[in-house]
């Protein structure tokens, strides 16, 4: 029997309900949620997040905890192994992504330094 190929990204149980209380008041019909990441802030690097309308014909596509993630091919490696929780603080509600190819981030949480994941040969 071959063994299941782990999850690019995983969601905690409190970031997909958030996710699907977002999906469900959505204007629009969505197939899922896009994430990714690009060049930007003082550390280099941002997460972003989006409604997908669509699969991309190289997204990598993860279901977990009832949530569709579509995950942009250029940010895979950046987001290997990445789980994405979502947390109520006593000021601010928001998504934080544990991510082990995370390096540094900025003084305001809003930019990240990445390196790619390794691929083992």
């Amino acid at each position: 029997m071959a063994r299941a190929r782990p999850k690019a990204v995983t969601l905690t149980d409190a970031a997909a309900a958030r996710m699907r209380e977002i999906m469900d008041g959505a204007d629009g019909k969505y197939v899922g949620v896009r994430i990714g990441v690009k060049k930007g802030g003082c550390a280099g690097m941002e997460y972003v997040m989006d409604y997908a309308s669509e699969a991309g014909p190289l997204d990598e596509v993860v279901e977990d905890n009832g949530i569709r993630i579509l995950i942009d091919p250029k940010a895979i490696l950046f987001l290997l192994g990445t789980e994405i929780d979502y947390v109520t603080d006593k000021l601010s509600q928001r998504f934080v992504f544990n991510n082990p190819n995370q390096t540094d981030a900025c003084g305001c949480g809003e930019s990240v330094t990445l390196t790619p994941a390794q691929m083992d040969a």
